[in-house]
């Protein structure tokens, strides 16, 4: 088998380097070497510059056959500000904030020596977020990381949905906007057995909360829209809080609990009296995964009340790639079926 290890690509073919890793559960493709450059003084503009220029590399490393629907990735670009520039990629584009991937990249930078400290800035779409990692044997054993100001968007609202009826929602911002649904109201258990019915159900909700209502962030109009639906209900396991699951960007099935999800429910419970200042609760997926969220400060994010959730993760690596575009390839730039 010499020879196949000794073959390489042509030298006109695109080649794009990625770690892959997973968090909870939850995949996340982090591109290392092969971009092109990426102009933009700041991440807000970098990721417009992508979106403009290399979309169809999104969809290449992103969709069918590099990837597949529920893929999800980061581009990590130097920063004038902070110790790094980082933008999402998903199947449907690109995300405003990540809290699986700012567990996974913070594993990342320190394991690799990317960074030389435990406490990483990372400018995310969203704001400034603050990682901390805490390392054991030169292992990240967990990561937590202080998201942006999150807060109560929309309040026991009600929406007719096709297909399924009137259904009862919250909204909260966690670095995203969510729709929050009980579960059991709309008669879904949170297992994976209802994958399928999960994300029929919450793609179903989430157009019809876009069509109903306006999503607008306070600061960025690229902010301003329903990232997905997160479906909460009771825990498997008696020591948590509870478990949930979210569907995003077109039909994503988060198979971890979400950290910027958890973070809008961090939001969403401390509003309603229902979670106090410093009480960390658990937050399960559906694959039992778990992350721990607790709000640490209050503050104000122009007319809303807002809180500072603080929350923690493990991450592991899962492997190496060197991704491959053949001019002459008819599916190079990736398909996607659902």
């Amino acid at each position: 088998m010499k020879q196949l290890s000794n073959w390489r690509p042509p030298q006109h073919w695109i080649r794009i380097t990625t770690i892959d890793m997973h968090t909870g559960g939850e995949p996340l493709r982090v591109i290392i070497d092969g971009l092109p450059p990426i102009d933009g003084r700041n991440v807000l503009e970098k990721r417009r510059y992508f979106r403009d220029h290399y979309d169809h590399l999104r969809r290449g490393l992103m969709w069918e056959p590099r990837g597949h629907a529920d893929m999800y990735g980061a581009v990590i670009t130097p920063s004038t500000d902070a110790d790094f520039d980082v933008f999402f990629l998903h199947n449907e584009g690109y995300s405003t904030m990540c809290g699986h991937a700012i567990i996974a990249l913070a594993k990342l930078a320190v394991e690799t020596n990317l960074v030389s400290k435990n406490e990483i800035t990372f400018n995310v779409p969203a704001g400034r977020i603050l990682a901390r990692a805490v390392v054991s044997e030169g292992h990240v054993i967990e990561t937590s990381f202080r998201n942006v100001p999150s807060f109560l968007y929309l309040r026991d609202e009600q929406v007719e949905v096709d297909g399924i009826g009137p259904v009862r929602f919250d909204v909260a911002y966690g670095g995203a906007f969510y729709a929050f649904v009980n579960a059991e109201e709309v008669a879904l258990e949170l297992v994976p057995e209802n994958a399928s019915r999960l994300i029929d159900y919450g793609r179903r909700i989430k157009h019809a909360v876009m069509a109903r209502f306006e999503i607008t962030h306070p600061m960025e109009p690229d902010l301003s829209f329903l990232y997905g639906t997160i479906f909460t209900g009771p825990a498997h396991d008696p020591a948590h809080h509870s478990r949930n699951v979210c569907i995003f960007a077109d039909g994503e099935l988060d198979r971890s609990p979400t950290g910027s999800g958890v973070s809008a429910r961090a939001a969403l419970h401390f509003a309603k009296g229902e979670l106090r200042r410093n009480e960390r609760v658990t937050i399960e997926s559906i694959l039992s995964s778990t992350m721990s969220v607790k709000v640490v400060e209050l503050t104000k994010f122009a007319q809303y009340d807002a809180v500072i959730p603080e929350v923690s993760g493990t991450a592991s690596i899962t492997g190496r790639n060197e991704f491959y575009f053949d001019p002459n390839d008819p599916y190079s730039n990736g398909f996607i079926l659902r």
